[in-house]
């Protein structure tokens, strides 16, 4: 679950916070998004799929000042083993990801989880 301070401003209409993340060693990310679960933000989520991501987790909860929340994780899969990215994809699936988050007015920068994080 991604930590949500406010969700009074949200970064688009209807997304609250979007993370892409990587699990060691750092070469197929992942799309997090904390979403209003009231009126899911029907374009953002068929962009990410248009980019050939799926939603592979959802997980709807109330945040604390009461606003109902979604969170989904989209994964998109390589050709490299165990369906991961091959260093020319992971390329090319972050530009992409960058140019259509760019589209709603989100900008991310693309992190590698610490192990505690990825594995916990």
């Amino acid at each position: 679950m991604l930590f949500l301070k406010s969700t009074s401003l949200p970064v688009a209409p209807g997304v609250y916070v979007v993370d892409v993340a990587a699990k060691p060693p750092g070469k197929t990310y992942m799309i997090y998004a904390a979403l209003d679960a009231g009126d899911p933000p029907a374009e953002f989520i068929k962009a990410m799929e248009g980019m050939g991501f799926r939603q592979v987790f959802s997980k709807p909860y109330t945040h604390h000042d009461g606003k109902k929340i979604i969170d989904l994780h989209f994964q998109k899969p390589g050709t490299d083993i165990f369906e991961g990215w091959t260093n020319d994809e992971r390329e090319a699936n972050l530009k992409r990801m960058e140019e259509v988050l760019a589209g709603f007015g989100i900008t991310v920068q693309p992190r590698v989880m610490s192990l505690a994080e990825a594995f916990h």
